[in-house]
């Protein structure tokens, strides 16, 4: 009878997968269109099974190559893709590609990988080159610039008296795509209370609602993209994804007291500065990107900046600097959607 039971089920996913090359193909992936929700990338593409009786979750990949068919379980240490109790802990990633594998990875921001964005503010370049690039106080610049993509940068600061240059931070990201734009911005707050969310999601311009409940995720599906915000702690850190574009790891973090006193910025009273703590990864990049990140993901590009020095310094906020947040007019931008795809009136207004 289990075995009856078995083949019943392989054969009922096998006529899944009938079906889904079905749909592909009558969505005109035989003559060239475009296929619609392109986030079914080999590492990603299974469906998901009852999880053990220990409550490790398993997936049946579908991904061409050595994984397929095979079915993929959760390591015991980290049994959820999405932990629910604790969602600081490692989460499970599925790979069905040829790596074919399941492993625990932290859902966060690492500042010292390729493409971090950290600190005041610190770059690590798709190239593993660290930079800081300095911009100014109030203004926003083009991170990264290609025909579909459009991310901008909107820098807060300080200038305390007898110092040449603003410190600055990342307060807030607009991802620009298509027709829509998706804001992360880190809310000002007078002083810090790790108790309270000083995060804000726009879409279209309008504020949307992360759940704390569940799988406490928002979520919307375009024509040929999906759109992900999911938690990856209780407050103030989220994980966004757009099908077929990116994924960024965001955390809004303050200037601390100590933090302040090591580094001189002599912080003025009533801003505890909040900021984001992020990390790209990016799929489907031309060759001719651009951005301060952006074309460091350039084939065979060489970073200008000193080497072996404490601070490498990477310029250009004369070819990167936008108009406003919601503009992807400069000098060295590609983006070719909307030249203004959004209206600002909302998460960085107080800066």
């Amino acid at each position: 009878m289990a075995a009856r039971k078995s083949s019943f089920f392989v054969a009922f996913l096998l006529l899944l997968v009938a079906m889904e090359a079905t749909v592909a193909q009558s969505q005109g992936q035989g003559n060239g269109n475009k296929k619609k929700f392109p986030y079914d990338a080999a590492s990603t593409h299974y469906k998901m099974l009852s999880p053990l009786p220990s409550g490790q979750e398993r997936a049946f990949c579908l991904a061409r190559g050595s994984c397929h068919f095979k079915t993929l379980a959760c390591p015991s240490e980290c049994k959820e893709r999405k932990p629910k109790k604790n969602r600081k802990h490692k989460g499970c990633f599925l790979d069905c590609s040829s790596k074919c594998e399941a492993t625990c990875k932290y859902r966060k921001a690492n500042c010292d990988g390729y493409g971090g964005l950290c600190y005041d503010p610190r770059f690590v370049g798709g190239d593993g080159v660290m930079f800081y690039f300095h911009g100014a106080k109030g203004g926003n610049f083009a991170v990264v610039s290609d025909e579909n993509l459009q991310i901008n940068a909107h820098f807060i600061g300080t200038r305390p008296q007898g110092r040449t240059r603003d410190f600055t931070w990342v307060q807030a990201l607009a991802v620009m795509f298509d027709t829509h734009t998706l804001v992360i911005a880190a809310n000002r707050v007078s002083h810090w209370d790790d108790k309270v969310d000083s995060l804000t999601v726009q879409w279209d311009g309008e504020a949307v609602t992360i759940p704390t409940n569940g799988d406490a995720e928002w979520r919307v599906n375009e024509e040929e993209r999906q759109v992900i915000v999911e938690r990856t702690d209780e407050l103030n850190s989220v994980r966004v994804t757009v099908s077929g574009l990116l994924q960024m790891d965001i955390k809004v973090r303050p200037i601390g007291k100590e933090e302040n006193r090591v580094h001189n910025y002599q912080l003025p009273e009533g801003d505890a500065f909040a900021h984001l703590e992020t990390q790209f990864k990016f799929k489907n990049l031309t060759d001719m990107v651009e951005g301060v990140l952006g074309k460091t993901y350039r084939p065979n590009y060489e970073s200008p900046v000193k080497r072996g020095v404490p601070m490498p310094v990477m310029g250009g906020e004369d070819r990167y600097r936008t108009p406003s947040l919601f503009s992807a007019s400069c000098m060295k931008c590609r983006f070719r959607g909307p030249p203004e795809i959004g209206v600002h009136e909302g998460p960085v207004a107080s800066y």
